[in-house]
């Protein structure tokens, strides 16, 4: 028995027993407050700002902005266009690989902070890695048969060593994972730049850069315009590795010890669980679709390697909370983030709104999706170390 007060154990208690479905009711729930917030956001900064012609009068009140007009440009620039709809995809299509690659670890009792710096090693390593072969395979489709899985291969093996090295550092001297992490994402950056600057720059005057990746290594759109940059096939093989997620944690003997030391750590070590080959796999697994999803960044997006990457290893993080770390999840989780960010785009153009409103849309979903999941993972936390005495009712994560 523990001496905390009983209301303390019944709200931890309470967050801990949550199931898969139950937390992604939370997390729907969140969005529609977040909605909700963002709409009074939108009329305070729209009565605060100067304008020649207002929008919206309530109550005799004048506003430059009107929060049900941003919703909807929002949404129509989302989904309302082709090349909006592929926008769209395309940041949904990354933003379920680093999704992935903190909610892996997370099943093992495990944060992985570092998706960002994998994701951009992973995209140094499949640029290099391509541009390296190119002048050695013919062009055609004998070139793409090489240089495609090369890029793929180099940016998932980069990126799962790299996730690899927090593993180790966490199994042999019991480092914090969330610092190591962390901090490994300011050294990706600062290595790549360096190595590019002093290695594999291009010599343009663009600046620090590695050389345009040959036409066969790049995925090329199907039924969307060129100038959108996404393909099916990628998002087809978003949602491969998706399904190969969810096979790994209900079907494989890895995956169920993944799951039984992320909910009991100390039962499932007497049960035969080895939990420093678990901790390694869930790090390095990581770190392979993190990485897997920079390669696909270049040979998608922008082909070729440039520094200044956007944050999807960080959104992964968010998505992944959302989704509350369940493969059914991620999937209309990145497709929100997704819109919010293609469309995001479109309300600066269309209504004048600050696109950093937007931006505070995304982080309030953040905060209040985050918000419980904290709380749960603190009262795991304190539940194993005796604090609070809660039954799980062996919950998984």
């Amino acid at each position: 028995m523990s001496d905390a007060p009983d209301w303390l154990e019944r709200l931890f208690g309470g967050l801990v027993r949550l199931s898969t479905s139950e937390r992604l009711l939370v997390s729907l729930s969140a969005v529609i407050v977040a909605a909700g917030i963002g709409m009074l956001v939108i009329l305070g900064a729209g009565y605060v700002a100067t304008c020649e012609t207002p929008v919206l009068f309530i109550f005799g009140v004048e506003f430059c902005y009107n929060p049900v007009e941003v919703y909807r440009v929002l949404f129509t620039g989302a989904f309302g266009s082709n090349f909006g709809r592929a926008t769209t995809l395309q940041w949904t299509t990354l933003l379920l690989f680093t999704g992935l690659s903190f909610a892996i670890p997370y099943k093992a009792g495990l944060f992985n902070i570092g998706g960002q710096g994998q994701f951009v090693l992973g995209s140094l390593g499949a640029a290099v890695a391509v541009v390296g072969l190119a002048g050695a395979v013919p062009s055609g489709m004998g070139g793409r048969l090489v240089l495609v899985p090369a890029g793929l291969v180099a940016g998932a093996v980069v990126g799962g060593a790299y996730g690899l090295v927090p593993g180790y550092l966490k199994v042999r001297f019991e480092m914090n994972e969330v610092i190591t992490t962390l901090l490994l994402n300011f050294i990706a950056t600062a290595v790549a730049f360096v190595f590019v600057n002093r290695r594999f720059d291009d010599g343009t005057v663009q600046g620090t850069q590695t050389p345009a990746i040959p036409e066969e290594a790049i995925f090329k759109p199907v039924v969307f315009p060129n100038s959108a940059d996404f393909s099916l096939l990628v998002f087809g093989l978003g949602v491969v590795v998706l399904v190969g997620f969810y096979w790994l944690l209900a079907r494989s003997r890895i995956g169920y010890d993944i799951q039984a030391l992320g909910t009991q750590p100390k039962a499932a070590v007497f049960g035969g669980v080895d939990e420093r080959r678990t901790t390694l796999f869930s790090m390095t697994a990581a770190g392979v679709v993190a990485g897997l999803g920079g390669a696909l960044f270049v040979m998608m997006v922008i082909g070729r390697w440039q520094p200044g990457a956007p944050p999807i290893g960080f959104d992964g993080i968010a998505v992944s909370i959302l989704a509350g770390n369940s493969p059914a999840g991620l999937l209309p989780a990145g497709l929100l983030f997704g819109a919010l960010q293609s469309g995001g785009q479109v309300v600066e153009l269309q209504t004048g709104v600050p696109g950093e409103l937007v931006g505070v849309l995304r982080g309030l979903v953040i905060l209040l999706v985050a918000t419980p999941e904290l709380f749960r993972a603190l009262g795991r936390r304190l539940n194993r170390r005796g604090v609070i005495d809660i039954d799980t009712g062996g919950e998984t994560q």
